[in-house]
Order: C-alpha cells, then sequence, then structure tokens
C-alpha cells in the first residue's frame, strides 16, 4: 500500500506561523451584541424566510449596514438534539467532506494552543465560476449551561499564498451561538453572517431566499445520521474541544429567555434608490454570473448541497432576469 501523503490537514501547524488577524473577547463581545440585536440597534431588517417542518424551524432575515455588505441573522430550532451534538456537526470539518458537495478543499493550518485560535483554509466550487478560497481563523467559546460560542473571520497565513486559480474572499464574518430550549429535547442556533462577494444586493436576497430551506433541510438530515454514527470524534471536533475556551466573566450574561422558534420581525420596508438604480435594466452575462455565486454562496452559508434547491433558485433568478429584459426592451421602444 502507497504511503498516505503528508498533508495540512493532517499536520497543522502548532503555534507557529503568524496569521494576520486574531479572533479576540472583543470579537466575541461583537458577536453576542449583534446575535441579541443590540448592536446597531437602528438597523432596518427584512424578513426572509419562516419556515418548519416536525423535526425543526427556521427563521433568517437581513439588513444592509451604512458600510459594508449584507447582514444576515437566521435562528434554527432542532428537536431531539443536543448542544453538544450540534456544536460537534458544525465543527466537524471531516464530516463535512461526506455531505457538503461544495466543498472541494478544507486544510486546517494552525492550532494556537495559547488562546484556542485555529486558522484553516477551504475552497469551494461553484458552477461555471472560478472556486473560492477562504482562508479564516476562528475560535470557540463555553458560557453558562451548556451554551457555545464561535466566531470566523478572513485572515492571510504565510501557508496559504494566493493563487491565480482561486479568487480569495477578502470579507468574511460569522459567527454562531448555540443553547438548550428550556423545557425541551432541543436546542437553538443562532447565525450571524457577513460576507463581500461583489454580488448585487437584490439578487443576494433573491437567491438566498428561494434554495435556503432546501439546504437546511439537506443539512438537518446530515446532522441526523451524524447523532448516530458519531460515537467517536474526528481529528477536527477534538482539537476544537481541546481549545475551548471559557466566556470570561464580565461577558458571560445571565441565563435569559430563549428565543422564540422564529423571529420577531421588523415590518419597516425600505426602499433605497441608490441601491436600486445599481441594477442593470438590461440582464448581462456579468448579472447571471453574479446569481450563480451567490446560489453557491447560500449553500455555503447553510453547509448544504444543491439540487432541488438550486435549481428552483436558479429558475426563479433567470425567470426576473428575463422580464427585466423584457421591460427594458419595452422602454427603450416607447422612448
Amino acid at each position: 500500500m502507497a504511503n498516505r501523503p503528508r498533508t495540512l490537514e493532517s499536520q497543522p501547524a502548532r503555534n507557529s506561523g503568524r496569521t494576520s488577524k486574531n479572533v479576540s473577547d472583543a470579537d466575541l463581545k461583537f458577536l453576542m451584541e449583534i446575535l441579541d440585536e443590540k448592536l446597531n440597534e437602528s438597523d432596518k431588517w427584512e424578513d426572509v424566510i419562516n419556515k418548519r417542518n416536525h423535526n425543526l424551524c427556521y427563521n433568517a432575515k437581513c439588513c444592509k449596514p451604512k458600510n459594508g455588505p449584507l447582514r444576515y441573522l437566521s435562528i434554527t430550532v432542532f428537536n431531539d438534539i443536543s448542544s453538544e451534538m450540534l456544536r460537534n456537526f458544525y465543527m466537524d470539518n471531516d464530516y463535512r467532506k461526506q455531505w457538503d458537495k461544495t466543498l472541494a478543499e478544507h486544510n486546517q493550518l494552525q492550532v494556537q494552543e495559547s488562546d484556542g485560535a485555529e486558522v484553516g483554509r477551504t475552497v469551494k466550487k461553484f458552477p461555471l465560476l472560478r472556486p473560492r478560497e477562504y482562508v479564516l481563523t476562528w475560535k470557540l467559546w463555553e458560557g453558562r449551561d451548556k451554551t457555545f460560542y464561535c466566531f470566523m473571520k478572513e485572515c492571510e497565513h504565510p501557508l496559504a499564498p494566493r493563487q491565480k486559480k482561486y479568487v480569495r474572499v477578502e470579507f468574511f464574518r460569522s459567527g454562531w451561538r448555540i443553547r438548550e430550549v428550556p423545557g425541551r429535547n432541543a436546542c437553538e442556533i443562532t447565525m450571524f453572517h457577513q460576507e463581500d462577494a461583489g454580488l448585487n444586493m437584490e439578487m443576494a436576497k433573491l437567491a438566498f431566499s428561494k434554495g435556503i430551506w432546501n439546504y437546511v433541510c439537506k443539512m438537518d438530515n446530515a446532522l441526523r445520521r451524524y447523532s448516530i454514527i458519531s460515537s467517536r470524534l474526528s481529528s477536527s471536533v477534538t482539537t476544537s474541544v481541546n481549545l475551548l475556551q471559557k466566556v470570561p466573566a464580565s461577558l458571560d450574561p445571565s441565563t435569559g429567555n430563549i428565543s422564540p422558534a422564529h423571529l420577531t420581525i421588523r415590518r419597516d420596508q425600505v426602499s433605497d434608490e441608490s441601491q436600486m438604480h445599481m441594477i442593470s435594466r438590461r440582464p448581462s452575462r456579468k448579472l447571471l454570473t453574479n446569481s450563480l455565486l451567490l446560489l453557491g454562496g447560500a449553500i455555503c452559508l447553510s453547509r448544504g448541497h444543491s439540487s432541488l434547491g438550486a435549481k428552483v433558485a436558479m429558475a426563479y433568478i433567470l425567470t426576473k432576469l428575463s422580464k427585466r429584459g423584457a421591460r427594458s426592451n419595452q422602454n427603450s421602444k416607447q422612448s
């Protein structure tokens, strides 16, 4: 049998190398505030989706901050799942390779034992586009009552030089809180996600809203299988659990009421002409390409893979593009 080549994933650097950014307690504070909607309380949130089945319920909303790309905030409640199981599922990059069909590569680059930070590189593949490359650093914390937090952001690392065959994602902020639902055999994950892929906002919301529920259901199926086969923790989960940090006492909130099964959405409807004029009147190759990329981003966010949901979302996008082109041609004839 040939010897298996050593990879960055199997031999991550420990306390060596330097990353351009570090995840700190300040990032944890930011995450807590945005998950509880205490940061920029004047932001206008728009309801995106509210779905449920017998295993879970899912709700998401988004807003456009004054500076930066769209922010998404979602709450998912999983029945018959413990918070430790859900934490392990989210941290298990080895298992993720088995069911996330967009995941082309994942290498762990560094383990920082002194402060619990990890650095990794992920490549995701999308139809008709160059693969997207993510170099991220993250950290996991444990609070009271089996509550867990994770925050991730982009960084640079000497073991991940830029390559022309990939598009490096320049801005990435994402994090979650997992906690049990009192009085029920269920747990809740509240997730924040903000990523700059240079996409049109209307297309972003469209692809997300039309495809995300199917991906969440597929993620739930993978989670149910994981709960049966995960008697032994993978190396990626073991590493993260061993590096687990305690939430500082100054940040650990007192036990409060769990969020309801769905978010309370502010019904403010915002029409921003300065945003709308950026959308081309005529469907272009660039617009279609951006739509495909955003659909892939939705897969990335939900950790699912493309199939029926992707087809539905793309059909909807193409319909919208066709209608936009017809209106544009009609207006040009009238003028």
